[in-house]
């Protein structure tokens, strides 16, 4: 086959890339702008900010912001704070374990740096847990306890609770004890719900059993025949409180907007909302508005090729209902990087050009 013609790509209406000029660039915001028009990672994260300031910018879009990975550990709970604050948040979706080491800083205790030359063995031994390269002290999160059973005592265990009202109340209790910019201080100041769908995998929902647990009949030397009486005293935790609370905002929202770092249990819990409505409409006869996402920005390290829901792309959710399709006017970014490199200058970035700084 010959090529009867060679095109111009500026005539055929082509985007035209730019050879990227650090000097020229005076801000983070002009930075990405720049990098938006050259290739590979730098471009996607240049195109991740036009579609988070897009987002940010629509008064009528609910963002949700799912995280997953150890990233209070990492130091990007005042990232998340920045967020919340900037209306860049509406809803957070956490692990629980994120959320635990987040109110360990929170009440001013320290995670260190990790010694390769220190074996885990030892670590163990000191009370040191680790986090790849990063250290967590056992005496923090017993610290931490302490926070969670004051707050826990003042519940009415008459009823059911769950993740977003637990979070809320610490939250309460940061924000009025001056602990702040703490995530749940902020969330609590801002109205903003936190929930944690996978509850039970995580220091937070071990709080909450141990104080359930502590009101039990049992001694130090707790016999093999008494452990079912003994676990059988289980706190009053209803998941499905969080699951209906959450449907319910994206029902009510005009447009929605998410922002994931990672993947895992918070970004699968927060996108379903379509097919469960979906579903519920299918099974129970009911005509509610489907809310799907009409923007979307990921960081994640994972590639595609694995087949994991980590890496799965917007595309593919368009195929189960959970977004709008880039036809209908969806607008999608996704950035395959660490997200403790690229989340603090996107964040930064939209700050500016918002003129939020």
């Amino acid at each position: 086959m010959e090529r009867e013609e060679l095109h111009d790509g500026r005539k055929d209406g082509i985007t035209p890339l730019e050879a990227l000029d650090v000097r020229a660039a005076g801000t983070f915001a002009e930075m990405l702008e720049a990098m938006s028009r050259t290739a590979f990672g730098g471009r996607n994260l240049g195109e991740a900010f036009h579609v988070l300031k897009a987002m940010g910018d629509d008064s009528d879009c609910t963002i949700v912001l799912t995280i997953s990975g150890a990233m209070t550990v990492a130091k990007m709970g005042k990232v998340v704070c920045e967020m919340i604050d900037s209306g860049l948040a509406h809803i957070v979706i956490s692990t629980g374990a994120l959320m635990a080491h987040g109110l360990t800083e929170a009440i001013g205790l320290t995670h260190y740096k990790h010694d390769p030359a220190v074996s885990d063995k030892e670590l163990y031994e000191k009370g040191y847990n680790r986090v790849y390269d990063t250290l967590e002290m056992e005496a923090n999160l017993c610290e931490a306890e302490r926070v969670m059973s004051a707050v826990l005592g003042r519940f009415d265990w008459s009823r059911p609770t769950c993740s977003s009202e637990v979070t809320r109340e610490v939250g309460r209790y940061l924000f009025e004890h001056g602990q702040m910019p703490s995530i749940l201080g902020c969330a609590f100041e801002k109205g903003v719900p936190v929930y944690v769908p996978a509850f039970t995998d995580s220091e937070l929902g071990l709080d909450l059993a141990t104080h359930t647990l502590g009101k039990a009949v049992g001694g130090p030397s707790l016999a093999r025949d008494d452990l079912a009486a003994f676990f059988g005293h289980l706190p009053s935790f209803n998941p499905y409180l969080d699951l209906h609370d959450y449907a319910k905002r994206a029902l009510r929202a005009k447009r929605l907007g998410i922002f994931t770092v990672g993947g895992g249990v918070p970004r699968n819990w927060a996108q379903q909302v379509a097919p469960f409505i979906e579903i519920i409409n299918m099974r129970v006869g009911t005509t509610l508005a489907v809310p799907r996402f009409q923007y979307g920005v990921r960081l994640c390290p994972e590639p595609v090729h694995w087949g994991g829901l980590s890496g799965c792309t917007y595309s593919e959710g368009v195929s189960w209902g959970k977004f709008v399709s880039p036809d209908d006017g969806g607008r999608y970014a996704e950035v395959y990087c660490d997200a403790t490199i690229a989340w603090p200058l996107l964040i930064r970035a939209v700050l500016e050009a918002r003129g939020a700084l």
